[in-house]
Formats: structure tokens, C-alpha cells, sequence
């Protein structure tokens, strides 16, 4: 279990993360999600040790991250652009990895070189930035560490090799119990990976929980009625978003299915339709109602 007591970092006079806690249990795959420079890879340094908080704690199974090397050998980070030594090949890097890593498994590595299409001896430097994420992403699944920690994991892969990665991740999940905590703006390429999610905002996570629980509280519904209503009506409603268009409303609801309907239905309208929501709206949805890149139509 991964706790976070009320970390605080900032860089110069600028607060990156601001009291912040939240707790990720021991099997989860959480989708770190939150608009730019709201402090996902600050965060995701911190967790692997790299960084020194300025207060609060960040405990492993108990255990303080920072300068403590038995917890660090149980955690590994892949960061949104992964160092190599210079002229350094896949084998180079390999054996540098084998040497932090003991549990490295060579015929899980060989494995996924040959899935993923990657020569050992060709120079890093020449891959491309998908080729290089997916070396990185071969060491990860070889070493199996404890917690895996990954920023932007899908950025510059085709369909089939995330595809392939994600299939891994959920063998590994069911294998060893790992804990994997990822952080992307893909909001999609997370939904059908992760079982947990946090939204970073303000330095804080403002919102959190299960994905699929989320997903069955948050509803968007298409409404017609006879006569136009006015947004005050549904003000007994929890509304994430609210858009009305003559007689059309559309809007995103959160709370009881059974209990918005029969409130709505009390409205007596012509037409009623539950749509399905995915975890981007949601994110979209949650920034939205706290102010974060509303425009009106009307001024473009």
C-alpha cells in the first residue's frame, strides 16, 4: 500500500503539490490524470524517491521512499522521456538494469523484444520515440518490480503494440500483485486498464475512486420536454454539466440512476435517454464545473 500524508513540494515560490493526500491500495492500477503542469510527473518522482518533498510523507508498506534504498529497489519509474547511455544498446541497458534489479527475468525481456520488434545491438539514440518507450517497457515487465510507476505509457505506440503492453500489465497484475500507478492525457487508453483513478488539480487530488463505480454515478441524459425549462428546475440535481438547446437539455448527472429518473420523470417529459459515459468525460466534466476551459460558443 502506497500512503501520501500531506505532501507538500514547490519549486522557487510556485506550490506544486499543496497538502496532498491519497491512499492506493496494493493491486490497483491507477490512472493519474490532470491538466498540464498540474504536477503528475513531480508527483510520480517523489513517489520513486528521486525527489525530496518539502513536508508530509510518502510511506511504502510503512516505510518512508525518500533516501531508503530497500524500499527503491521494490519501485520502478519510467518517465515520460527514459535516459540511455549515450551509444548505449538494448543489451547495454539490459545489463545496467540486472544489476539494480535481481529479480530481472531474461527469457520475459527476450520475449517481449521479439513482440515488439526491437534489435538488441542497435544504438538507442537511432530508435524511434515509440521504439524507445517500448524498450523501456520490455525491461519493466522483465523486472516485475513491486510498484511500476509510468509517465505518458502509451505516448508514441501504435494500437497494437499498446494493445499488446496492456495485455502484459493485467498478467503481471494477476501474477505478482503489482501496483501500477499511471499518469497520461490518452484519458482513453486508461479506461480499460485501470481499475483506480485520481485527478490532479491545484495540487491536490480533488476527485478519486473506483473507475467502473464512478461510471455507474455519473449518467448523461438527453431530455425533451413540451415547453422550454430553465436550469433552476434541476437545481435538486448534483450537475456536473448543463446545456440546453430550445427544448433539448442535455446534461451530466451524478448520484442514483433510479432517483434522477423518477425526479426527471416528475417533470413529465416527452423524451428521456441515458447515454453511456467514459472516463474522459468524467475528467472533462469534474474540470468543468470548477471553471477550468469553459468558453461559451458564442465568443469564437
Amino acid at each position: 500500500m502506497i500512503e501520501i500524508k500531506d505532501l507538500v513540494k514547490k519549486y522557487d515560490n510556485k506550490t506544486v503539490l499543496n497538502h496532498l493526500n491519497y491512499t492506493i491500495s496494493t493491486g490497483s492500477i491507477v490512472g493519474l490524470i490532470g491538466p498540464n503542469g498540474a504536477g503528475k510527473s513531480t508527483l510520480l518522482y517523489l513517489l520513486n524517491g528521486i525527489l525530496q518533498a518539502d513536508s508530509g510523507e510518502i510511506l511504502f508498506d510503512g516505510q518512508e521512499v525518500y533516501e531508503n534504498p530497500e524500499v527503491k529497489k521494490d519501485i520502478l519509474l519510467i518517465s515520460d522521456d527514459p535516459y540511455y547511455f549515450p551509444h548505449a544498446s538494448i543489451d547495454t541497458m539490459k545489463d545496467f538494469y540486472v544489476a539494480w534489479y535481481p529479480s530481472f527475468d531474461e527469457s520475459i525481456f527476450h520475449k517481449f523484444l521479439k513482440i515488439f520488434s526491437l534489435p538488441l545491438h542497435k544504438p538507442i539514440k537511432d530508435f524511434s520515440k515509440g521504439m524507445k518507450r517500448l524498450t523501456m517497457l520490455s525491461i519493466a515487465l522483465a523486472i516485475g518490480p513491486k510498484y511500476l510507476l509510468l509517465d505518458e505509457a502509451f505516448d508514441g505506440l501504435d494500437p497494437v503494440m499498446r494493445f499488446n503492453f496492456k495485455k502484459a500489465i493485467t498478467k503481471l497484475i494477476e501474477e505478482k500483485e503489482m501496483t501500477i500507478i499511471i499518469s497520461s492525457h490518452n484519458l482513453r487508453e486508461l479506461e480499460d486498464i485501470c481499475d483506480q483513478f485520481g485527478i490532479l488539480e491545484n495540487g491536490q487530488i480533488t476527485t478519486s475512486g473506483d473507475v467502473f463505480e464512478t461510471k455507474e454515478n455519473i449518467h448523461k441524459i438527453q431530455i425533451v420536454f413540451k415547453e422550454e425549462l430553465d436550469k433552476d428546475r434541476f437545481d435538486h440535481l448534483d450537475l456536473l454539466s448543463f446545456k440546453k438547446q430550445s427544448r433539448v437539455i442535455n446534461m451530466v448527472v451524478k448520484g442514483n440512476m433510479k432517483q434522477i429518473t423518477e425526479y426527471l420523470n416528475k417533470l413529465h417529459p416527452l423524451m428521456l435517454e441515458v447515454l453511456p459515459v467514459n472516463l474522459e468525460e468524467i475528467f472533462i466534466y469534474e474540470m468543468e464545473r470548477r471553471g477550468y476551459g469553459i468558453y461559451e460558443d458564442d465568443e469564437y
